[in-house]
């Protein structure tokens, strides 16, 4: 598996990023959906990274800066082919490597507070996020789960 920057320009990502999205759709009100669009994503506060195995994409996940010292994990999806194969586990180490690179003090995210997102919650916990409140630009909502470590 090689992790390298992506773009939300590589037809592979983007397709992969919109199943995302979609996803998203399935299990929360758009208002409560915070998965970033391409636009968003090609900002320069994000980073995108990606797995890939030769030239087929395994996955995504995107390391967003809220400030000089506190960075967010986005927009994290594995490829449905590639799940439970480690493909989240190593992006995942990757974007903490790149958030302690940076000199970030935390790292936070949203997740779904649906069942269907007790596998990500169980990947984050592992990692050694734990839960905690709303960080900006969040607010209390049923549909979402906050979690957040410290590096």
């Amino acid at each position: 598996m090689d992790i390298r920057p992506g773009s939300v320009l590589d037809p592979a990502v983007d397709a992969l990023l919109g199943a995302h999205r979609r996803r998203m759709q399935a299990y929360s009100p758009p208002e409560s959906i915070h998965a970033l669009t391409p636009e968003q994503l090609a900002d320069p506060s994000v980073s995108l990274w990606c797995a890939w195995q030769e030239d087929v994409l395994l996955g995504c996940g995107a390391l967003k800066a809220l400030d000089a010292a506190h960075g967010e994990i986005k927009s994290m999806r594995t490829a449905d082919a590639y799940l439970r194969r480690g493909v989240a586990a190593a992006l995942l180490t990757r974007l903490i490597e790149e958030a302690q690179a940076r000199g970030y003090a935390r790292l936070s995210l949203e997740t779904g507070s649906d069942p269907a997102f007790e596998p990500a919650r169980r990947l984050y916990t592992r990692f050694g996020f734990s839960l905690c409140g709303p960080f900006a630009p969040y607010v209390e909502d049923p549909y979402s789960v906050f979690m957040t470590r410290a590096l």
